[in-house]
């Protein structure tokens, strides 16, 4: 097992690793997940050219229990320790709008419970 970025943690021997996630600007919600120390070396020359010029958006220590929004911390950190990255693809159209519907559904409800408790004149 590769040494760079890895440490074992005392309770429960659990794998952390220091992983900085990049983004691109080509393509909205694409992100690429790699060893810090590594940074990009290791990611595809026609991968990164799909990316675009790439931008580091976080650095965040990891491991397999840690939630994440998207993906399961567990297979990025299998990605990254077998091929020496993690590419977290856009969602599909019918997310976005789902996301976008339900985001749209909860400020009517705030905006309509605010209207409902102000004072009456």
């Amino acid at each position: 097992m590769d040494t760079i970025g890895l440490a074992k943690t005392a309770l429960g021997g659990c794998i952390l690793r220091i992983v900085e996630i990049f983004k691109g600007n080509k393509k909205e919600e694409m992100y690429l997940y790699v060893d810090q120390k590594e940074g990009l070396r290791q990611v595809p020359e026609d991968l990164l050219s799909t990316f675009g010029q790439t931008e580091s958006v976080m650095v965040l220590p990891l491991t397999q229990d840690k939630k994440l929004a998207r993906v399961e911390a567990a297979d990025v950190l299998e990605a990254i320790e077998e091929q020496g990255y993690f590419l977290q693809m856009p969602p599909p159209p019918e997310a976005l709008a789902e996301a976008q519907i339900a985001a749209m559904v909860k400020a009517e409800e705030q905006l309509a419970e605010a209207q409902n408790q102000e004072p009456k004149e």
